[in-house]
Formats: C-alpha cells, sequence, structure tokens
C-alpha cells in the first residue's frame, strides 16, 4: 500500500508543480473573463451616454457612432472571453471539454467576424458620408483643407 502511495505521488499530474501551474492557468482564466466583463461593462456605459448625446443630436450619423464604438467595446471582449475558454481547457481537458471549447470558439469567432465587418462597412459608409466635408488620409486622420 505504501509502494503504492509513493508511486502515484511521483507521477507529474500530482506534483506539486502540477498543481501550481494548474492554479496558476485559474487565475489567469479568471483574470481574463474579469478583463472581457469590464471591457463589455464599460463599453455599455460609454455607449449608453452616446446614445443620450446621440437623442440630443437626431442624427441619424450620431447613433451609427454609438453603434461603431459599442461594436468595438464587444469585439475586443470576445478576444478576452474566448482567451479564457482557452486557458479552462489548457491544462488537463477531457474530450467534453475540448468539445464545447470548440463549440464556444466556432461560435465566438463567427460573432467576431461579422461583427469586425459590420464595423468595417459602416466605418467605411461614415467616411464616405463625410468625405464632401472633411478631407482624410487613409488612416482617417482629417488633413488640412486647404492642402
Amino acid at each position: 500500500m505504501l509502494l503504492l502511495a509513493i508511486q502515484n505521488a511521483g507521477t507529474p499530474e500530482n506534483s506539486i508543480v502540477a498543481a501550481t501551474v494548474r492554479t496558476s492557468v485559474e487565475w489567469l482564466r479568471l483574470a481574463a473573463e474579469l478583463v472581457g466583463a469590464a471591457i463589455i461593462g464599460l463599453g455599455v456605459v460609454l455607449a449608453f451616454v452616446g446614445f443620450i448625446r446621440a437623442l440630443a443630436l437626431r442624427q441619424a450619423a450620431a447613433f451609427t457612432d454609438v453603434r461603431l464604438q459599442l461594436g468595438r467595446y464587444l469585439a475586443l471582449a470576445l478576444e478576452f472571453e474566448l482567451g479564457a475558454d482557452i486557458l479552462s481547457t489548457a491544462v488537463s481537458p477531457s474530450w467534453d471539454q475540448i468539445g464545447k471549447l470548440g463549440a464556444i470558439a466556432v461560435i465566438r469567432t463567427a460573432l467576431n467576424f461579422f461583427l469586425t465587418r459590420e464595423l468595417r462597412e459602416a466605418g467605411h459608409a461614415v467616411s464616405s458620408a463625410t468625405s464632401g466635408a472633411d478631407r482624410s488620409d487613409a488612416s482617417g486622420i482629417p488633413r488640412d483643407r486647404t492642402a
């Protein structure tokens, strides 16, 4: 019995280093989830403030700016949440966890893809609508009208 206990204690899965790595990865995963949630919260608050301002302006472009701003925050938060999901299966994953991660990764990647595409298209629409009033280069930085 004692020999069996010594043999099991010597395996890498039961070592103090493995337990420390698992604990560290769990804390890192939690931190990534918290950062993602904080980014979403900040984006929602800023979008709400922008929405109130847009209501006062009553211009369609102001509402589009709010959508673009919130979309950028959501896209960034999705990246952090996907990273947290990957971390949760990084140490000793089961096939069930890998399957769930695959489904979550596909859904979040698709959401991020379509969100990024919509942001790009809306950004091009906004920049082309304002190109008559302000000239800007490819970076979107306005140039002097006298140039």
